[in-house]
């Protein structure tokens, strides 16, 4: 007998990994196909009231319905402008924040406390204050949006300064290397990773808070559509924005995802991620 080569057993592995993602794959395909059955079977067996949860089939029709309507389309654009917007906004003021406190130790000490005050504030909270500033605008979810998205990307930063390599640092101090330089060749290379796990964090929290702004406030979108649907009784076309709106969470999930994967192709755990 003759032993196997390191190339065969490289292969094997790499013959595995296609089976390995197609039963993952058909496993939650599985899950799927399971609540849907699950939600058209119930409402018709009398297991709830069907006033309360209709079956799948009346809310996909409801949802068909939908999307064949201007008005869907023109709120599906507007809550995609005010996150896109609000999560650009809160992106950059946190990697700004983030850069220049992390990097002064001073003042990190003297905004620690501020900043774990702050943070765990509910947005929510903010409806109030963002009404009476804003109304039913836009900018008054823009306000919600920035200021929860705004602590996942901070405190992401903060961490990813805090990660930069002393001797590394200490070695651009001594050539005397401008603020500017510092920041871009020793700060940011270290601090990339943290930065595009709290663009992948905010990007889902700056949905939910778009969302839950037009249906609490009434900004014009998918949250305001689904609420004016459940004001009126239409509950299947309600459970039908609600399907929309999870099927956008999943697509804002996958982008983050992909991002990650391009910006970050060259780091150990994508690498790894992508290898198994």
């Amino acid at each position: 007998m003759t032993a196997a080569g390191p190339a065969t057993r490289a292969a094997a592995p790499a013959r595995r990994r296609p089976r390995r993602r197609a039963g993952k794959a058909l496993l939650g395909l599985a899950g799927i196909v399971t609540v849907v059955v699950l939600i058209e079977l119930l409402p018709r067996l009398g297991v709830v009231d069907p006033r309360f949860l209709p079956p799948f089939s009346e809310m996909f029709s409801a949802l068909v319905e939908r999307v064949q309507t201007p008005e869907f389309w023109t709120a599906f654009r507007q809550t995609l402008t005010t996150w896109a917007i609000g999560l650009a906004i809160a992106m950059v003021a946190g990697v700004v924040v983030g850069i220049v406190i992390g990097s002064v130790p001073f003042l990190r000490e003297a905004t620690a406390s501020t900043i774990e005050f702050l943070r765990p504030i509910p947005s929510v909270a903010l409806i109030p204050l963002a009404v009476l500033l804003y109304g039913t605008g836009m900018q008054a979810t823009l306000l919600l949006v920035v200021y929860a998205s705004f602590w996942q990307v901070l405190v992401q930063v903060l961490y990813g300064v805090q990660d930069v390599d002393p001797v590394a640092r200490d070695t651009a101090r001594s050539y005397r290397f401008r603020t500017l330089t510092q920041a871009r060749t020793v700060t940011w290379p270290t601090a990339l990773p943290y930065v595009v796990t709290g663009f992948r964090l905010a990007a889902t929290v700056a949905l939910i808070l778009t969302i839950t702004g037009e249906l609490i406030i009434g900004t014009p979108g998918l949250g305001k559509l689904l609420a004016v649907a459940q004001q009126s009784g239409a509950v299947a076309s309600m459970y039908a924005l609600v399907i929309v709106t999870g099927l956008l969470g999943v697509a804002v999930n996958l982008f983050a995802r992909l991002v990650e994967r391009r910006i970050l192709r060259w780091h150990p755990s994508v690498r790894r991620e992508t290898a198994s």
